[in-house]
């Protein structure tokens, strides 16, 4: 367990518990839930993608309002009330737009919550960030929870169930988010860089190509691996087995990933992990009806997120430091989950419906293929 003076231990694993429970519960069954509605693979893709479009803007400006108020508690449990509020409005609309409309003002606010919860963790952190996993552990725990007990749940009940369930998850983010206390102001130590000097620095810029481009190929999995899997006979029950035997396999390489980035670095990681995610997407591209080659496919989400995502999260605190911080994380919020996420969603879409849904999986393979030769000579000699 974690020990480190004045860490709020519990309560932060708390939000990150239950965070990542309301997105178990929504990820793998949104699309299903669309697709009862009735909607073709392009719909699905662009409401799918608005979720995420969103943080392209909205994560940087709330960002800004918390650098520039030092209010970062606030901002997240304002943002998790209005999140929570405008949700509800899905329990009354079923069409297209009306859903496009809820979901981009839903996701303006509950894309403020993460980015920040993620720099009160890493402020209280210090200098043992490389602990960050031992906190962030719960909300993969949360997530096998979720998808494991729905997939279960949905094979016997109707998948409109969805809405009400995803709702009350919501409401115990919110509620939780009242009880973590804000950063000290003596854990924020000043920086005298420009954002602007920071952002355009060539390392930087790799650092978020990669990101961008590793969540793209994402996009695919998040929005189409549950339906592909539908259309290829499994059950709903296998599929949220899939969806946590990722996780799972997250919450090992979690809890040794301190130890894992000691000794191999971050640079290394970082290439290790596009090389993964490109081998994982072609597996599930080209042996879908192979349950043992899927199975092991989806062993490899230790590496495209679980590995991907510790190292990300403490390259952010070694650039963006200080008053600049909630920003930073804003910033790798926007391009990778953001406009990552989003094309991979939208792009996705199309392709499903015009060239099938191997091909589709094999652009993801492509755009990862991109990153690893981004990250061997953009980040080369800008870190061990």
């Amino acid at each position: 367990m974690i020990k480190v003076d004045g860490l709020p231990y519990w309560r932060l694993s708390g939000f990150y518990f239950l965070f990542f429970l309301t997105i178990g519960c929504f990820m793998p069954y949104w699309s299903l839930y669309l697709k009862s509605l009735g909607m073709n693979a392009e719909a699905i893709g662009i409401l799918s993608a608005i979720i995420v479009v969103t943080k392209i803007f909205s994560s940087f400006i709330w960002g800004w309002i918390v650098d520039y108020t030092g209010k970062r508690m606030h901002v997240i449990r304002y943002t998790s009330f209005f999140s929570l509020l405008s949700f509800c409005f899905v329990l009354f609309f079923q069409d297209f737009w009306s859903l496009f409309i809820i979901l981009l003002i839903f996701s303006i606010f509950w894309s403020a919550a993460l980015p920040q919860v993620e720099a009160t963790t890493l402020s209280h952190l210090g200098e043992e960030s490389d602990r960050y996993t031992t906190v962030r552990i719960w909300g993969s725990i949360s997530f096998i929870i979720a998808v494991v007990a729905l997939g279960n749940f949905f094979d016997y009940y109707s998948i409109n169930y969805l809405l009400p369930i995803v709702i009350f998850s919501m409401a115990l983010v919110w509620f939780h988010s009242l009880f973590i206390p804000e950063v000290p102001s003596s854990y924020q130590k000043s920086d005298n860089s420009t954002f602007k000097a920071i952002l355009f620095k060539p390392r930087v810029i790799a650092l978020m190509a990669v990101c961008f481009l590793i969540q793209a190929s994402h996009g695919t999995y998040y929005t189409f691996f549950s339906i592909y899997l539908e259309e290829h006979d499994y059950s709903n029950r296998f599929i949220g087995i899939c969806w946590a035997l990722g996780v799972f396999a997250e919450v090992i390489i979690y809890l040794f990933m301190h130890k894992v980035i000691g000794r191999f670095g971050l640079r290394r990681l970082m290439i290790l992990t596009v090389i993964f995610a490109t081998l994982r997407w072609l597996l599930i591209a080209f042996f879908v009806d192979n349950i043992t080659i899927l199975l092991s496919a989806q062993c490899l989400h230790a590496a495209t997120f679980g590995v991907y995502h510790a190292v990300a999260i403490q390259y952010i605190p070694l650039e963006f430091k200080g008053s600049h911080q909630g920003r930073g994380q804003a910033l790798y919020s926007s391009v990778s989950f953001g406009a990552g996420l989003a094309l991979g969603s939208l792009i996705s879409g199309y392709l499903w419906d015009s060239v099938g849904s191997m091909q589709t999986f094999l652009f993801a393979a492509i755009l990862s293929a991109i990153g690893i030769l981004i990250a061997w000579f953009g980040l080369k000699n800008n870190y061990s």
